[in-house]
């Protein structure tokens, strides 16, 4: 590819409206336009990049045993109805109705379609197993779009789905797309974590995500340096406390605590250690009566543990402030647990304290010396917090880390939830009708390019990995439109390179030296080649990789096999 030919269109300033800096950049070297709130029209340059991003993923799903399909954006409403997900997915699901009145959606995720094919057309054991998957076009209504195509409501998803006869055969189907999934990701060259998660709103009962290390990412990672053990924060076990609880050493005591309304608070007016003191926290019941949790003070409740305790309102709803009132006779920040007789659920850590320092259910007033059993009723006991740094990892081998992360890929065992609820059967070998057994398996295409960016990016722009860089090396000679020696050399360099299967550009643009250099800084070319009058009249060219600091001299003898070289080829 020419530049003159292609169509390049940097910017010196980033949309006031950036937030992050992989929009930022992305914006600036062209790679994306803004059409809408979190809808991009994707550039020449940046579609490069996607389209090398999909030919891996489409590689090793096919290499992985998968079938590719293409399923609609528009899918029918009734399919959704049959599975509750009409419901139950919320305002970010798309619907609206055609010119009959009937009901539609814009695909977040293609369960409800892949599942009455499936129901439709395997119809016997024989036909299973099978996989799924197509690379297309998703829509997700997000609320808050932002972060450019890191959240945005319209991207590129690549979606797998199996189908087997029993578990143990679609935990097979499990792992051979887990394997898959390292094999892009390792192709990718991105530094990458697989860690164990929560389902969410897909469903089912196995989950790993793919985590692409980054420090501005959302999610947190926890990890022990020690062994194999990795897990998002809202599945990773906190550890009960080892030991007995130890025994009462101070009477109950009120205190007067005017004003006091958090843990940091009231630590800093009584003058206490923060790990004496527990937080309450009302939600709501299936029944809507209210159900106390208890967390140590310096501890974080996590919601999603907490949602998914039997006979608690799932999604986790907070109680009201006046429900509250009406319950404990006290405003939030001076609830506890004495004199409480509903159901009273504590964390492992809680539950082996002693002489804790709990609100009092009396507005600016708290216990001191509070123990379960003497002065309260003994609680539930529950993993109820996030994991800190530091805890131990829930395997004994070590101590846990915390890292950012950002979630590029999700896989999942779904069992039967959605075979069930669409009546998608199979005659098996004994003649009776049989649900499937389901996975799903996601790759967010667009959003590792916004990945990749936040893991690889310095003051100059963006440093992009040779597997899905826009063009893997680029040659910026100097003078092109003045120096015949000049030309002559960059054209017949290019045309090797080219007869060689490297994916080159050649700026022909006569644009200055520092002009050039900064557009493709700002892209993120991996490899670039400098050639000038001044070098070639000492038989040298100027390479540089994106991440070195200085460009280092090559013969102009031999140049095409250096370079090959250099490009680990």
């Amino acid at each position: 590819m020419r530049a003159s030919q292609f169509f390049i269109s940097t910017l010196k300033e980033a949309p006031a409206d950036a937030d992050i800096a992989s929009q930022k950049l992305m914006m600036r070297a062209g790679f994306i336009r803004k059409v809408a709130a979190g809808i991009y029209s994707w550039m020449p340059m940046g579609l490069r990049s996607v389209r090398k991003v999909e030919a891996i993923v489409r590689e090793e799903m096919n290499r992985a045993g998968a079938i590719e399909a293409s399923l609609p954006v528009v899918q029918p409403g009734a399919l959704w109805q049959e599975t509750g997900r009409w419901e139950t997915m919320g305002e970010e699901l798309l619907r609206f109705q055609d010119r009959h009145a009937r009901d539609f959606v814009l695909q977040p995720t293609a369960e409800e379609v892949v599942t009455d094919i499936a129901r439709n057309e395997l119809r016997s054991y024989r036909a299973l197993p099978k996989n799924f998957y197509q690379i297309q076009t998703k829509f997700r209504d997000e609320r808050r779009p932002r972060f450019g195509v890191m959240r945005g409501r319209e991207f590129i998803m690549k979606d797998a789905y199996s189908f087997d006869r029993n578990p143990e055969a679609a935990s097979i189907s499990y792992d051979k797309m887990y394997q898959a999934y390292c094999r892009i990701f390792d192709r990718l060259g991105l530094t990458y974590r697989a860690v164990a998660a929560d389902t969410g709103a897909i469903g089912g009962d196995l989950s790993h995500e793919f985590q692409v290390i980054a420090d501005t990412g959302e999610d947190a990672i926890v990890y022990c340096p020690d062994s194999d053990y990795a897990a998002n924060i809202e599945l990773a076990e906190a550890v009960a406390p080892a030991g007995e609880r130890p025994a009462a050493a101070a009477a109950m005591s009120k205190v007067h605590t005017p004003k006091i309304k958090t843990i940091a608070e009231l630590v800093d007016f009584l003058k206490v250690d923060i790990q004496q003191t527990v937080k309450a926290i009302v939600v709501e019941a299936d029944d809507d009566t209210p159900v106390l949790l208890l967390v140590r003070g310096d501890h974080e409740l996590n919601e999603v543990k907490a949602g998914k305790i039997a006979g608690i309102k799932s999604p986790l709803t907070f109680a009201a402030p006046a429900a509250i009132k009406a319950v404990f006779a006290a405003n939030p920040g001076s609830l506890g647990p004495v004199g409480f007789k509903g159901r009273m659920i504590a964390d492992r850590t809680v539950a082996k304290m002693a002489d804790m320092i709990v609100g009092a259910n009396e507005d600016d007033q708290h216990y001191t010396g509070v123990n379960f059993g003497r002065d309260c009723a003994e609680p539930e006991v529950m993993d109820l917090r996030n994991v800190q740094a530091g805890d131990p990892s829930p395997d004994g081998k070590g101590l846990l880390a915390i890292q950012r992360g950002i979630e590029v890929g999700h896989v999942f065992y779904l069992g039967t939830k959605y075979s069930v609820a669409m009546n998608a059967t199979f005659l098996d070998e004994d003649g009776k009708p049989k649900p499937f057994e389901m996975g799903c398996y996601g790759i967010g295409i667009t959003r590792i390019l916004g990945a990749a960016i936040e893991q690889n990016f310095d003051e100059r722009g963006m440093i992009w990995p040779d597997t899905i860089a826009p063009f893997t090396l680029v040659i910026c000679p100097v003078g092109y439109d003045r120096s015949a020696e000049v030309k002559t050399v960059a054209d017949q360099l290019y045309q090797q390179l080219q007869a060689k299967g490297v994916d080159v550009i050649l700026d022909d643009r006569g644009e200055r030296p520092g002009a050039m250099f900064a557009d493709w800084e700002l892209i993120g070319a991996p490899h670039r080649l400098t050639i000038g009058d001044r070098g070639l009249k000492e038989g040298k060219v100027e390479y540089q990789h994106r991440r070195d600091s200085a460009a280092s001299a090559l013969s102009v003898d031999d140049l095409l096999q250096q370079i090959l070289t250099k490009l680990g080829l």
